[in-house]
C-alpha cells in the first residue's frame, strides 16, 4: 500500500547543485567540474524540472545543497533562484543555501539576499590550516572570516556553520579551540560532524591502507565535549549533531525527519513525494535526458508503507532531543503492528539508553552516542 507522507504539512523542496572545484577528502556526494556549458545546462534543466514538479502546492522552506552552490557566478545563482520562484505561490519561509568559505563573494551575497535567501549554511569543519589541508578543503582559516564579515555585511542574521570532529591528528585541545571560535563569531546554528569514511572517497582508500584509524573512544569523548561546551554557550542541542539558539532550528531538516514531503530537484537529489521515496540518478546527462523527454531519470524508487514511515519516524524521531511521541506514532499508523515498540523502548530505559516520560520516549546522552545502532535496531523492529 503506497502513501502520503503527511501530504497536509508544508512542502519542501531540496536542489542539489552538483559543481565543485575539486571533491574534499572525506566527501561522497556527486558533484562535477564547474565548466560553463554543463552549468548552463544543469540550469536550464532544472527550470524544466521545476515546471514539470512544482504544482503551485505552497513551500515552506528551500535547502540548495551540493557540491558547492556557492560556487556559481552570481549572474547563475540568480537564475536558478528565479526558476524556482516562477513555480511558487509566494516566497519560501525559510530558504538555505550553501557555500564554502572561499565561495562567498559580496556580488553573490547581494544576490542571495535580493531573491529571498534568509539562512547560509557555511562548510567551515575547522578553524586549524593544518586540519583542513588533511581533509582536502579549499579553503584556510583567514577565508573564513572574511566570508563571515560579508554575509554578515550583505544582512544575513541567520548563519549555520558546519564544523567537524575526529579528524586524523586532531587533539582534544584543537576540537575544543574550534568550538571556542564558532562560539566567539555568534553564528544563529551550529552543526558538528564525526568525520565518516565513506567509501570511495580519499579518507576512506587511507584508512582502508592503514594510513588513518579511527579512535572510537575520542569521538565519543569529542561528542560528549561538543555537547557541553555548546550548551554552556546557549546553544540548545535539538538533534544529535545540531544546535541553535532559541527561534533558529533548521525548519527544512526538521520536518524533514518529521517525515513530512519534499521534491529535489537536480541529478542525485532524493524526493519523498506522492506516496513514493526516490532519488534522481546521479549523472548530469542521464539526468538531463530524462527531463529532456519528460520520463525521470530515477533509482531506489520505492512506495512508501507504514512499516517504511512508522520506522523512520521513530529512527529520525530518537536522533531529536524532543523523542518520539509514542501515542501519536499509533495514532498516525492505526493499522500497523506496533506492539513491539513498547518492550523495546523499556529495553532501552533499562540500558540506560532512553527515558520514557509518559508516552514521549527521549534518548538519554549515552543513548545519543549510540543513536546510529538505536535507529538500526527500530529499523529491524518495525521493517524486519
Amino acid at each position: 500500500m503506497s502513501l502520503q507522507a503527511k501530504p497536509s504539512a508544508a512542502l519542501g523542496v531540496y536542489v542539489h547543485v552538483p559543481f565543485c572545484a575539486r571533491a574534499c577528502d572525506f566527501c561522497a556526494f556527486y558533484q562535477e567540474a564547474p565548466r560553463r556549458g554543463d552549468i548552463d545546462r544543469y540550469l536550464a534543466g532544472i527550470s524544466r524540472e521545476a515546471a514539470a514538479t512544482l504544482d503551485g502546492r505552497p513551500v515552506e522552506t528551500v535547502f540548495w545543497g551540493g557540491g558547492t552552490p556557492g560556487l556559481l557566478p552570481a549572474g547563475d545563482l540568480r537564475r536558478l533562484g528565479e526558476a524556482l520562484l516562477a513555480r511558487l505561490p509566494q516566497p519560501p519561509k525559510e530558504w538555505s543555501v550553501e557555500m564554502a568559505p572561499s565561495a562567498v563573494k559580496p556580488d553573490k551575497a547581494a544576490a542571495l539576499r535580493e531573491l529571498g535567501v534568509n539562512r547560509v549554511s557555511m562548510g567551515v569543519q575547522s578553524f586549524d590550516d593544518a586540519l583542513l589541508d588533511k581533509l582536502g578543503r579549499q579553503h584556510h582559516a583567514n577565508q573564513i572570516y572574511r566570508a563571515w564579515e560579508t554575509l554578515r555585511e550583505a544582512g544575513f542574521d541567520n548563519i549555520n556553520l558546519d564544523l567537524m570532529f575526529a579528524l586524523p591528528g586532531q587533539s582534544r585541545e584543537q576540537w575544543l579551540a574550534d568550538l571556542n571560535e564558532a562560539i566567539r563569531l555568534g553564528p544563529e546554528h551550529i552543526s558538528t560532524y564525526c568525520l565518516t569514511f565513506e567509501e570511495d572517497t580519499a579518507l576512506w582508500v587511507k584508512l582502508s591502507q592503514g594510513k588513518l584509524r579511527r579512535d572510537v573512544p575520542q569521538e565519543a569523548e569529542l561528542y560528549q565535549l561538543s555537547w557541553e561546551t555548546l550548551e554552556a554557550a546557549g546553544y540548545a542541542q535539538y538533534e544529535v549533531s545540531n544546535f541553535a539558539r532559541p527561534g533558529h532550528a533548521c525548519i527544512h531538516n526538521l520536518n524533514t525527519w518529521k517525515m513530512t514531503e519534499w521534491i529535489g530537484l537536480g541529478p542525485s537529489a532524493a524526493s519523498q513525494f506522492g506516496g513514493r521515496r526516490y532519488a534522481n540518478v546521479a549523472n548530469l546527462d542521464q539526468w538531463l535526458e530524462g527531463i529532456n523527454k519528460d520520463a525521470p531519470a530515477r533509482v531506489d524508487e520505492v512506495e512508501l508503507t507504514p512499516a517504511i514511515l512508522a520506522a523512520d519516524s521513530l529512527i529520525f524521531g530518537l536522533r531529536m532531543n524532543a523523542g518520539v511521541d509514542l501515542a501519536q506514532l499509533a495514532r498516525d499508523w492505526p493499522d500497523l503492528d506496533l506492539s513491539p515498540v513498547r518492550p523495546w523502548t523499556q529495553a532501552l530505559a533499562d540500558e540506560g539508553l532512553a527515558l520514557l516520560d509518559g508516552d514521549t520516549l527521549r534518548l538519554t546522552p549515552q543513548g545519543r552516542l549510540l543513536a546510529d545502532r538505536v535507529g538500526a535496531d527500530a529499523l529491524d523492529l518495525l521493517e524486519g
